[in-house]
């Protein structure tokens, strides 16, 4: 993801949070996570999971949506949600995603519905989809606007690891790929499991104060799925006083001292990357994260995609602050 896109997604999210609270996560089928517990991987779910039409469900707006039957075309306008559609097979059935969608890699061959924040309405109406999705990059009013021109739009807003594997459960009712959601989700439990098992030997005197950045000047405070999965890695997140999406206060920073930076790897700002805007601030150069080289990039789609793969990013996270554990 961009940098102008990062952008977007931390000024949208900082704007919602300070404005309203989401009429929760997920929908009525998912169970908020607390972002504290690690997960625990359960028993292999039956098979030939089938769902029972009508469903009804309910998204992190509040709306509900009543499916007679499984939605034949799909629109996506959300890399998260499309990486999590294309997991559960649906490649068949999406007929658009957003410009930025490049994961998996059939997601490239499909037709584009513009950005995350604001798509192209026209191109979603021609798609004629039965159901479009988006994320947390799009605001509940840019929501409105597009169900105001007839678009069944479903929205989502992981805070979470439980909230992300409550949305691929949903999908997979939605979809009628129920057994495939549990097959993912059974998968993304154990690999979380992996990771707290492995972090389970660090002391809590020796727990590292972790800081992140995904765009210059932004961090992430408590309530976001970021700052769970770096509690999950048994760091201490030194924003964990902020809520949601905020920008930084520098002083703030240079006084929590954190052991670890991480920041988004593809981020170039004034042919400047993100490390070296980092390094490069006054003062900073005192924090032991940067003197000891313990500024790490991860991969900036991974931060920003709350989906399948975010077990991933949490053993990268893990690693990154506890490297000797994950040779």
């Amino acid at each position: 993801m961009n940098i102008k896109n990062w952008k977007g997604v931390a000024s949208l999210l900082s704007a919602a949070m300070l404005a309203l609270t989401l009429a929760g996560c997920g929908t009525t089928t998912s169970n908020e996570g607390t972002g504290t517990t690690p997960l625990q991987p359960t028993q292999e779910q039956s098979t030939d999971i089938k769902t029972q039409y009508p469903i009804t469900v309910t998204d992190a707006t509040g709306e509900s949506f009543t499916f007679d039957k499984a939605p034949a075309k799909i629109v996506s306008v959300s890399p998260a949600e499309t990486e999590s559609l294309f997991a559960l097979g649906l490649d068949e059935q999406i007929v658009g995603v957003s410009d930025y969608d490049d994961y998996p890699a059939a997601a490239t061959s499909k037709a584009k519905m513009g950005g995350v924040t604001k798509p192209n309405e026209e191109s979603i109406i021609a798609a004629e989809a039965d159901i479009v999705f988006t994320g947390i990059s799009m605001s509940e009013d840019a929501v409105k606007k597009l169900r105001e021109l007839g678009i069944t739009i479903f929205k989502t807003d992981p805070k979470s690891i439980d909230d992300v594997m409550n949305n691929i459960e949903t999908f997979g009712k939605i979809t009628d790929h129920q057994e495939k959601a549990q097959e993912i989700i059974t998968q993304m439990k154990q690999d979380v499991s992996d990771v707290t098992e492995a972090v389970k030997a660090v002391k809590p005197e020796e727990k590292k104060k972790v800081y992140v950045e995904f765009s210059p000047g932004w961090t992430v405070g408590k309530g976001e799925y970021l700052d769970e999965l770096i509690t999950l890695a048994d760091g201490i997140n030194v924003a964990s006083d902020l809520e949601g999406w905020k920008p930084i206060n520098e002083e703030n920073i240079i006084k929590s001292n954190p052991d670890v930076i991480l920041y988004a790897n593809d981020v170039v700002e004034d042919n400047k990357t993100l490390d070296n805007i980092i390094k490069s601030r006054s003062g900073w150069d005192q924090i032991a994260a940067v003197k000891n080289e313990a500024v790490v990039g991860l991969d900036a789609n991974l931060l920003s995609r709350p989906g399948p793969r975010t077990p991933e990013l949490l053993k990268e996270i893990a690693k990154a602050i506890y490297p000797d554990l994950f040779q």
